[in-house]
């Protein structure tokens, strides 16, 4: 099957006054996705009292603070997982040592493409969840027997769990690069062999799934509430894939990057790319009116979108795969480290911001930064060299980073403990010694 083109264009207009129309349905009704705030609502059931309390007020200084501060907290306790992707080889520190560099970073996730076993037992009582892949050699065999399912979950998973925190696997990864889909089409009878043989072994809080590339799923992309995805993959592969992690509760796994895009379209602004906040920097869906601030909000609502038209507007998403390069010998000018270092920057900070996307208020569950150090496993990024020779990790093989990227919240938020030290002082001054609130 030949790869159909991926289309992406955009609104020459530059700005609307009065800002964006709200979002609203596509003109054939195929889809309705609204982006809506969440309100809480808190009953008072408390005893009566024998004496009416005085009204809570917020003049004392510490009372507005200490409540603040716990608002804030609260509302960024649910944001997007950030991780990297961490590839073992010659030359590299051992696992042990990978390992307290990831802890010094604050990084709480990782993906191990390559899921070596002596590396997943480095991981053990560390707390940092772990994403697994399985090869794509090994898919059809998987597919047609279970009990290579159960040896390869016996090497991998029975081992260690649940003293590594394993959380996700995928079954393959961008095996649709080829343009296989007979070949692909084993994908879901081999998910199903993993998910039933996890069952047996009584586990049931891993997350199955496989990883597409989203330049080989994708038909339309622009505007993102138009977007599909392609044929004839979308019904023999992907749509009874959402069937499975509808039933099944599991995510979406795709790898976006921004940059393969900005490669098939020059007419992308580089800054739009690279989340640079400008007064007039954004793409506005045609359809509905929303504005689009960055590349990868836009890609990340386009499979979205896509998900909606197959009728599965819900499933969670996780970013399996996303960076820019700081080396690429086809692109010596973008691939930079300076651009690299503002894309990751960019991105850690939107993703920390909670903001979401357009069209989904919690945006994506899980995002996974390629890479950790510099290695040659970057094909199929959807470029025509494959990825070869490219550089895109942070970090140099003597652990030292090419520039800092704030995975934690950098002091910008203060901890619990804090935080609740703050409110009992707060509660113990406004007690009047005499039993009085």
């Amino acid at each position: 099957m030949q790869r159909s083109e991926l289309k992406l264009g955009f609104c020459s207009r530059q700005y609307r006054g009065g800002g964006g129309k709200q979002l609203t349905t596509l003109n054939d009704q195929r889809l309705l996705l609204y982006a809506t705030g969440r309100n809480a609502h808190i009953p008072d059931d408390r005893e009566p009292i024998s004496k009416p309390p005085k009204p809570v007020t917020m003049s004392h200084p510490l009372s507005l603070i200490a409540v603040l501060s716990l608002l804030f907290l609260l509302s960024t306790a649910a944001a997007t997982t950030v991780g990297v992707t961490y590839i073992s080889s010659p030359g590299l520190p051992p696992p042990e040592d990978v390992v307290a560099l990831l802890q010094s970073l604050k990084i709480t996730a990782v993906r191990l493409p390559v899921a070596d076993p002596n590396i997943i037992r480095a991981f053990s009582y560390t707390n940092i969840s772990l994403f697994l892949a399985i090869p794509n050699s090994l898919i059809s065999s998987i597919s047609a027997n279970r009990s290579a399912a159960s040896r390869w979950l016996y090497d991998h998973v029975i081992p260690f769990y649940p003293r590594a925190h394993i959380t996700a696997i995928s079954v393959g990864t961008n095996v649709l690069a080829e343009g296989d889909v007979t070949s692909a089409d084993l994908v879901i009878p081999a998910i199903h062999n993993i998910h039933r043989s996890l069952i047996d072994m009584g586990i049931q809080q891993i997350m199955i799934s496989t990883t597409f590339s989203f330049v080989n799923i994708m038909t339309t992309s622009f505007p993102p509430s138009s977007a599909e995805f392609q044929e004839p993959a979308s019904n023999f592969i992907i749509k009874p894939l959402l069937d499975y992690l509808r039933e099944t509760n599991s995510s979406f796994f795709v790898s976006l990057y921004p940059y393969s895009v900005y490669k098939l379209r020059p007419e992308i602004p580089i800054g739009f790319a690279l989340f640079q906040e400008h007064a007039y920097n954004f793409r506005e869906d045609t359809v509905t009116g929303v504005r689009y601030r960055n590349l990868f909000d836009l890609m990340v609502d386009a499979v979205i979108a896509a998900m909606a038209v197959a009728g599965h507007e819900n499933i969670p998403v996780v970013v399996a795969e996303t960076g820019w390069p700081s080396f690429d010998p086809a692109n010596e000018v973008e691939a930079r480290d300076v651009y690299s270092k503002m894309y990751l920057q960019g991105l850690v900070k939107h993703l920390r911001s909670d903001k979401g996307t357009p069209l989904r208020k919690e945006g994506v569950t899980e995002v996974y930064i390629y890479e950790l150090f510099d290695t040659n496993d970057t094909a199929t990024k959807g470029l025509k060299s494959d990825g070869i020779g490219q550089k895109w990790g942070f970090s140099y093989p003597n652990m030292s980073t090419k520039f800092e990227v704030c995975f934690s919240n950098c002091g910008s938020i203060m901890t619990l403990a804090v935080v609740i030290t703050m409110i009992a002082m707060e509660f113990l001054l406004l007690i009047d010694f005499d039993g009085d609130y």
